[in-house]
C-alpha cells in the first residue's frame, strides 16, 4: 500500500521532486523480467558512451506495447493514482516508458539536464517516476529542488557530441553546474521499487556506477489534464513519427492512453 500525504504533494509542487517509498515494491521481479526482455530485443537503443569509455550503459524507451511486464505494471500498479495525486490532476495519460541500465564500472555520469525540452509536450501537470531495481547508494538520481519553476528551459544537448539538440539556443538558459552554484540537490539512498517522482522541467542527473553491481532502473513518464502538444524547432526525443497532432491539442489517446481513472 502506497500512501501519498498532502505534505508529499506540496513538496512535489514546491520542489518538483519527491521520493515515493515502495511505489513498485510488489512489482520488482516483474520489472526485472521486463528489462531482461527489453535488453534482449531493444527498440530504440541509444548510444550513451564514447569509444574507450568504461562500462556499458543500456538506454531504451517506448517498449510498453511489446513488453507485457511493462504494460502490466503501467495498468495495474498504483503509479497512475499516485501521479494524479502529485500532479493534482483528474486524469493521467501515459507518455512513455524508459529503461536505463548502468553495468558495473560504468563511471560516466548522466549529465545534468531537463527532460521537458526534448519532448513535444508541455504543461504544469507532468511527472516521471525513476525506480531502481537494485539497491542504490551512490548511483541514485539527483534533482535540483525548484528548478521546474525556472522561467526558462535548460538548453537540451546531445550527450555524445555535446552539441545543441535543436538549432539555436536563444530560447534556453545554459546548463548550470548545480554543485558549483550552490543549488539545493536532492538525492536518496533507495531500495528496489522505491521511486523518485520528478517534473519534466526538473533539472536532474546521476553519478556513474563505480560499484561491482549493476544498476537497473525503470522510468515512467505521465501527463495530466493541462498537458498539450507543442511544436519544437526540430525532431523530438522520443520522436513518435506520424503522430498527426497540432499545437495546443491533448495527446492523442489511441497512442497515449488514459490510465487514470481506471476504466476510462
Amino acid at each position: 500500500m502506497v500512501t501519498v500525504t498532502e505534505d508529499m504533494v506540496e513538496a512535489y509542487q514546491r520542489d518538483g521532486v519527491v521520493l515515493i517509498r515502495g511505489l513498485w515494491a510488489d512489482w520488482v521481479e516483474m520489472l526485472r523480467a521486463g528489462i531482461a526482455r527489453n535488453m534482449a530485443n531493444p527498440t530504440h537503443q541509444m548510444a550513451t558512451l564514447k569509444p574507450g569509455e568504461p562500462g556499458y550503459f543500456f538506454d531504451d524507451y517506448c517498449n510498453w506495447q511489446k513488453v507485457p511486464e511493462f504494460a502490466a505494471v503501467i495498468r495495474q500498479s498504483p503509479a497512475a493514482e499516485v501521479a494524479a495525486q502529485l500532479m493534482r490532476s483528474d486524469t493521467v495519460q501515459l507518455f512513455h516508458d524508459h529503461v536505463l541500465v548502468k553495468e558495473p564500472g560504468t563511471t560516466k555520469p548522466t549529465p545534468w539536464h531537463t527532460d521537458g525540452p526534448y519532448y513535444f509536450v508541455e504543461g504544469r501537470q507532468t511527472v516521471s517516476f525513476w525506480s531502481p531495481l537494485d539497491p542504490v547508494r551512490e548511483a541514485s538520481l539527483r534533482c535540483v529542488a525548484g528548478s521546474h519553476l525556472w522561467p526558462r528551459d535548460v538548453l537540451p544537448t546531445r550527450w555524445m557530441s555535446e552539441t545543441n539538440f535543436y538549432p539555436g539556443d536563444d530560447d534556453y538558459m545554459p546548463v548550470p553546474d548545480p554543485e558549483a552554484e550552490g543549488m539545493r540537490i536532492l538525492e536518496w539512498e533507495m531500495e528496489p521499487g522505491d521511486a523518485v517522482a520528478f517534473h519534466f522541467r526538473t533539472l536532474h542527473g546521476a553519478r556513474g556506477n563505480t560499484t561491482a553491481n549493476r544498476r537497473r532502473a525503470f522510468s515512467l513518464r505521465l501527463v495530466g489534464d493541462d498537458a498539450r502538444y507543442v511544436e519544437r524547432p526540430g525532431p523530438t526525443s522520443p520522436p513518435f513519427p506520424g503522430h498527426g497532432m497540432r499545437a495546443g491539442q491533448r495527446l492523442r489517446p489511441d497512442w497515449f492512453p488514459k490510465i487514470w481513472p481506471i476504466g476510462t
